[in-house]
């Protein structure tokens, strides 16, 4: 009897934790279709782009990235071998009859909430007939499809609690991608991370477009995720500021397994703008919001989401949301010019900004945010924290981990310790990193 050979699967994956989540359980999906990883796209005979629709440079990286893909599959094709293309995510779900056309070497399209039926699609591309679109909305159906083992190899990982969006920020494309929100049952979401600590998983990031507003309070999730034996760390994100209940702002003060890191985007500073956003609360709202959590938990580490240049943002309204960073004092951010993205209502808005003035606002804004940043990576330099060791780092004896605060921490250490969560004493602060010494020699 012979064996077939082995088919070969190369996903690339734009843009959020969520995308990264959902690329692994694809290819946990095809994996009993005989198809093994592989970080070359030369030699895949599949091809998946996850994809991300937030920003239109993301799209278009899509688009130029299939361009190289269609001479790839031509190429193979005249040494006799086939490549599927299929692109999945947020561009697919919102511009599936389009990519169809712009991009005839694509094989199949499939949305966030419809990648379970990969299988079924790439069976039908092959026999060049039915369905090649699949964009619907049904996530429960999504869930229970999914294969329940995982395959896992490093000590963190993610796992999807909650899905889609009901906010209808007027300058985001989720609710139109990924739709209405979706939570998980609880019973699922812990089985899958008991499975997980069972392989060696010691940190779990739970995922979400609004993944504080899980049906039934996240705080009762992490509560119970938090009680499961080797499962030491946990977070979460990403969060609204109108989702921070009570009990979750607790919760960060009474559960040891709840990282002191909380990614809560505020977008903007200025009333006018937050309202044009359809973000549904003030700056004050916000920053009374970031008092609560620091009585809970003094040390958290605050990161957050802005936009500069909405339409109709003056220079006023910017220099208001410096003043909201001075006030909240950031760990880290992350921080974009605004960009139309078609069927939303920003982008019919007047009042759009000149991209050189996004771009002056933006260098401004980065510069406050990274000053922040220093600062709060200095404020370590001395202290001993507990550093959870993932990977060796770049250099022969080093070892990298990350912070209860997720900044990521260099040194020199044995390569044993992989997965185990260390003292390490601060040394040194750098731009994007710590660097420090075992402050004692592990048990």
């Amino acid at each position: 009897m012979t064996t077939a050979a082995r088919k070969r699967l190369y996903i690339k994956t734009y843009g959020c934790q969520m995308n990264v989540y959902d690329s692994e359980r694809m290819a946990d999906l095809l994996r009993p279709l005989g198809y093994a990883a592989t970080g070359d796209a030369a030699e895949a005979d599949l091809v998946v782009l996850n994809t991300c629709h937030i920003r239109e440079k993301a799209t278009e990286k899509v688009y130029s990235e299939l361009g190289q893909l269609k001479r790839l599959k031509l190429a193979r094709e005249k040494a006799g071998k086939a490549t599927t293309i299929a692109v999945a995510g947020c561009v697919a779900q919102a511009e599936g009859a389009e990519i169809m056309a712009r991009q005839p070497a694509v094989d199949l399209v499939v949305g966030p909430q419809a990648y379970h039926r990969l299988p079924e699609l790439i069976a039908r591309a092959h026999r060049a007939s039915g369905e090649r679109l699949a964009a619907d909305f049904d996530a429960e159906a999504k869930f229970d499809a999914l294969p329940e083992a995982r395959d896992v190899s490093g000590v963190t990982a993610f796992l999807t609690v909650q899905e889609g969006c009901d906010k209808f920020c007027s300058f985001c494309v989720v609710p139109y991608t990924r739709g209405a929100e979706y939570s998980r049952p609880a019973d699922a979401i812990i089985a899958e991370a008991q499975a997980l600590a069972a392989k060696g998983v010691r940190e779990v990031t739970l995922l979400g477009q609004n993944v504080n507003a899980y049906a039934g309070g996240l705080a009762p999730l992490v509560r119970a995720l938090a009680a499961i034996e080797g499962l030491d760390r946990i977070r979460y994100t990403t969060s609204h500021p109108n989702d921070m209940d009570d009990a979750l702002i607790a919760a960060h003060g009474e559960i040891a397994a709840l990282m002191p890191y909380l990614h809560l985007p505020a977008q903007a500073g200025s009333d006018r703008v937050l309202k044009a956003m359809n973000r549904g609360y003030t700056a004050d709202d916000y920053l009374r919001r970031v008092e609560r959590i620091r009585a809970a938990r003094p040390d958290i580490a605050l990161s957050g989401d802005f936009i500069v240049g909405f339409p109709g943002e003056s220079e006023r309204d910017f220099e208001a949301t410096l003043a909201l960073v001075r006030d909240a004092r950031y760990a880290s951010a992350f921080s974009f010019k605004y960009s139309r993205r078609p069927g939303t209502p920003g982008a019919a808005m007047q009042g759009q900004v000149a991209e050189s003035v996004k771009d002056e606002r933006l260098q401004r804004l980065q510069a406050l945010l990274a000053e922040q940043q220093a600062a709060f990576n200095a404020a370590c330099v001395g202290r001993t924290l507990p550093v959870l060791f993932e990977k060796p780092g770049r250099h022969p004896g080093q070892m990298v981990g990350r912070s209860p605060y997720l900044q990521p921490v260099h040194a020199s250490a044995d390569p044993a310790l992989a997965g185990r969560i260390v003292p390490v004493e601060i040394a040194r602060a750098e731009a994007n990193s710590l660097a420090g010494a075992l402050a004692l020699e592990p048990a």
